[in-house]
Formats: C-alpha cells, structure tokens, sequence
C-alpha cells in the first residue's frame, strides 16, 4: 500500500496545473494523496481583495483530464457615477476597485457632498456622491445718482437712469428684478428719496444695491402779506421761480414792489410793499385825471341827483350805509354828484369836488343832470349798470361779484378771513 501510494504520488498530473490570476486555489486529492492534479481533485478559487469570481467557486479534475468548469477573477467594478449637473468629476481608474473619483463645480456653483469617493471591493464608492449647488448670490450694481436741483417754478424733477442688469454668477439666468421706490421717469419731491433693486437667481438667491436721489429746491425766505393787504403766491411761495403779487384792502393802495420773485441767488426782486391809506387827490383839472386814480384800484358807484331831497338819493345812501362793509369788501368808492349846474357840488367821502369837476363827471359819464341815476364802474373803467331808481344792497353785489378780479379777491378774502356777516 504504501509502495503504491508512493508511486501515485509520482504519477504524471492527470489535469494542467492550476493557475488563478489575481487569486489562488485550495485543492483536495482524493485519499489523502500528495496534492497532484490527479482525477478527483478538488479545488477552491479564491480571489484576491477588489476582485471577484466569475464561474464556480470549485473545480474538479475529471477522467477527460479536464477541469468541470471555467473560472476568472476580475477585477471589482463599481456602478457608474452620475455626472453632477453643472460640474464633472474625475477618476483613476474608472469605475474599477480602488479607483478615486474626485467631483468638481462649474464657476458659480459649490459642491455639496464628498469631493472625493473610492470604489471599494463591495461595488460601493465610499461616501457619498457629490452634487453641486448654486449658493452665490448675483452680482447688481446701481447706477450713481447724484442730488438734483428743481428747476423755477417747480418743486419736483423728473430724474432717469439706466435700469441696472443683474449678472448671475452661475448660468446667468436671473428669474426676477424687484424695484423698490419710484421708477426712473418719475417726478421726484424734495427730499431723499431710497431706491433699491433686488435680483434672484433660480436658486433664490438674492443680492440688491441701493442708491438715493435727492432733489433740492432753491427756496427764498417766506413772505408775509403787508398790513391791511394781502399776498398771493404761485408755486409753494418761495420756492425759486415763483412769483408772490401784492394787493391792499378797501381804502389802501400799494407802495412798493406790486410783485416779486424769488431769484437763483435766493433774494426777492424788488422792494418790500406796504398799503397806506389811499388819498384821492380832487385838485385835478379834469374828469379823467380824477377817475385815472382809481384805474386798476378801486371801482366806483356814482350817484347823481338834481337835489340833495330826492327821495331816490335819500333811499339809496340809507342803503350804503347799512352796506358800508360790503362796499369795502368790494372795493367801492361812492361819489355822489348833487344839484344843477351851476349850483352843482361832489363828494367822494369827507373831500369835496368842485363844481367843474362834478359837471364834467357828467358830462364825461353822460349822466343827466335834472333826474336821479346811479352809474356802477368797474377797476378798468367800464361803465357795467345804470339805475334809475334805488338799488338794494345784495342786488349791487351780486352784480359786483360777476366783475373781472372779483373772484381772485374772493379767495383772498376768505384765505385772510375777511368777511361780512351781511354781504
């Protein structure tokens, strides 16, 4: 037994030699004899670490002197890596064992995940694939506005600029611009004014900037109406460029500038007015020298009578003076013409009007002299109505009131708080 068993160990192999790349076999021979490939031997295929067996995991030397089956170790292969939208990465060695796969961004984006993953002999990559995300926020930049003066007469300026272009850092796609305060274009009121843009990218990252626009209005000192008279002012008053006119209440006439300006250098044009109590000179030659003072000042009521008994002239003068602060309100002066020529007077108030001067007031205003009649005159000299017979008070007024410059001296009036209970 022994003999034979030692002349089977010298026997030529009955299978090839086992040879296993990348790994190694374990063989068996029947019966304990010294391993040679004789038939009936068994062999396990084991493979190295990062690759694996591809065929079956024993082979067995058969009578035909061949191995039962086929077998390979090859090398361990992970799953293909998915490209990150918006970057790449790169590996080794492919997808094999052992391979290292580093992840990169495109400019704008950042990576989230582990930047670098190996394929381990499990088929897994180890850690966990990148992706990259877009986490910068946009680039704006607004324009430079710089303060801007109104121009005369006005208190607001229309102030433009270019719309400012957001630039995303990743793709360049912006979803959305978002203005906050007046839009270029707009007419801008004193003052500062904030303007901010804000832009989002599709990520919803934002990023603004902001500017302010000032606008700056030339202003003079603020005018005050002169005593007993009044102002009014275009514009806000005293806003360079704006005009402020200047008038005196009944029985005053201006002094001084009419009307001022208020220039670039922030100075008024002209003299500072005041109202002093108007005098009527009746020491003049003619008619139309004696109405030529009133021009554009005050308007008349001419009441003529052949007699200072005429009941109609009586009756009338009861009516102004029961409406003497209507007539102020209104600026009326009365002249009354009394009597027949030569036996004529005027009176414009306390002051006396000679005899020639009373008849050429008829004269000029063809009033007649044997009858009462009562002749209204606006500030321009224009003979408006003629009475024959007395006229109430709210009549003469209401007729006054429809009068060219009545109605701007009605607001005036009212902004100064001049009134009467009964007018």
């Amino acid at each position: 037994m022994y003999s034979r068993h030692r002349y089977a160990s010298k026997e030529t192999p009955w299978c090839s030699p086992i040879k296993v790349k990348n790994g190694y076999a374990s063989c068996r021979a029947p019966r304990g004899v010294y391993y040679k490939p004789i038939r009936g031997t068994a062999c396990d295929i084991h493979c190295r670490k990062g690759f694996e067996l591809h065929g079956p995991s024993q082979i067995i030397c058969q009578e035909n002197r061949r191995w039962s089956d086929k077998y390979a170790c090859k090398q361990v292969r992970c799953y293909s890596l998915t490209m990150p939208q918006n970057g790449g990465f790169k590996c080794s060695d492919g997808s094999y064992f052992g391979s290292r796969c580093e992840y990169y961004c495109s400019p704008g984006y950042q990576l989230k995940g582990d930047r670098v993953v190996t394929c381990l002999d499990n088929k897994a990559w180890s850690g966990k694939p990148a992706t990259c995300i877009d986490v910068e926020p946009p680039r704006i930049q607004c324009p430079s506005v710089k303060e801007k003066v109104a121009e005369p007469n006005k208190l607001t300026v229309r102030v433009t600029w270019e719309t400012p272009e957001g630039m995303d850092t990743a793709d360049g796609i912006l979803t959305d611009v978002v203005l906050q305060g007046l839009p270029p274009g707009s007419e801008f009121p004193e003052g500062d004014h904030k303007i901010e843009y804000t832009v989002m990218d599709r990520a919803e990252n934002e990023a603004s900037c902001r500017f302010n626009v000032r606008i700056r209005v030339k202003r003079c000192s603020k005018l005050i109406a002169p005593e007993n008279g009044y102002i009014k002012c275009s514009s806000a008053g005293n806003n360079y460029g704006s005009t402020c006119d200047f008038s005196c209440v009944s029985g005053y006439e201006l002094q001084g500038s009419p009307a001022r300006v208020c220039q670039s250098n922030l100075a008024w044009s002209g003299q500072e007015p005041t109202c002093a109590p108007m005098n009527v000179n009746v020491i003049v030659r003619t008619a139309a020298a004696l109405l030529d003072q009133f021009y554009e000042k005050r308007r008349l009521i001419i009441v003529s009578t052949p007699s200072a008994a005429n009941f109609f002239y009586r009756m009338q003068l009861g009516v102004f003076q029961q409406a003497q602060c209507g007539l102020d309100l209104r600026h009326v002066n009365v002249i009354e013409l009394v009597g027949v020529f030569p036996a004529q007077l005027g009176r414009i108030g306390r002051r006396l009007l000679s005899p020639a001067l009373s008849l050429q007031l008829r004269l000029l205003l063809r009033i007649p002299h044997h009858k009462y009649q009562m002749v209204i005159v606006d500030k321009h000299g224009m003979d408006k109505e003629r009475y024959a017979s007395p006229a109430s008070a709210a009549e003469i007024f209401d007729l006054i009131d429809t009068f060219p410059l009545r109605k701007e001296e009605m607001k005036m009036q009212a902004a100064a708080g001049h009134t009467c209970n009964y007018a």
